[in-house]
């Protein structure tokens, strides 16, 4: 096993709130049953051939006013009246709050030596408002973010990228999301990853994954 020497931090979710909580904020804000969202992202893939309008958004494929766009179609359809979610990112961001505990223990972790990235599905319009929340730069050298590099987890060319860019292989760094199947993509590569369920358990399980790759120097060689 190989020491690890890099974490890969998810931003939503993981260093913020849970993003349903701010989906819901938004919902409510606006009048919206909660399962009438999840229905019309399904009418908007429908009118889209089959292709998820937020995967295109993330991957920067289509803008963040289109997107509302189909959104607000999809919404229009399912409610039989008019749905105009304006100013979706800024009400999204402002529903979030940062998960402090958790950055704290990242800030700790840059200050024992590893070196700290961020693997995220996010949009390109929403990274002042992202960034804004954390003082990212301060401890993360490295930001793969999906609108700018066209590609998205679980995608294993994302991940690639990512270790491309550390100039790491993959059982070097170590993965921590709030959706198992971005972790499943991770692990498959030969990376360790750790699925965020809350803050105890997540410190928790990379503590244990890093005192574990310490402790056995002669695998790294």
């Amino acid at each position: 096993m190989s020491r690890i020497e890099a974490v890969v931090s998810d931003f939503g979710g993981v260093l913020t709130t849970p993003l349903l909580e701010a989906f819901t904020a938004v919902q409510t804000a606006h009048g919206i049953p909660l399962e009438a969202l999840g229905e019309a992202m399904v009418r908007a893939t429908e009118r889209n051939g089959g292709v998820q309008p937020l995967f295109e958004l993330e991957k920067g494929e289509i803008s963040e006013r289109a997107f509302v766009a189909q959104l607000n179609a999809g919404l229009t359809d399912v409610l039989g009246r008019p749905v105009e979610l304006d100013g979706f990112g800024e009400a999204f961001f402002a529903a979030l709050r940062p998960n402090d505990e958790l950055f704290a223990f990242m800030r700790q972790l840059h200050g024992r030596g590893y070196r700290m990235a961020i693997l995220t599905n996010n949009v390109r319009e929403w990274e002042p408002l992202w960034r804004a929340m954390l003082p990212i730069d301060e401890i993360f050298e490295l930001v793969v973010d999906s609108a700018f590099v066209g590609m998205r987890k679980p995608d294993p060319a994302i991940y690639q990228l990512l270790l491309e860019r550390l100039g790491l292989p993959a059982g070097a760094a170590v993965f921590l999301d709030d959706l198992e199947i971005n972790c499943d993509a991770a692990s498959a590569l030969g990376m360790r990853a750790v699925h965020f369920r809350d803050n105890a358990q997540a410190i928790g399980e990379l503590e244990r994954l890093l005192d574990g790759a310490a402790e056995m120097p002669s695998s790294a060689g």
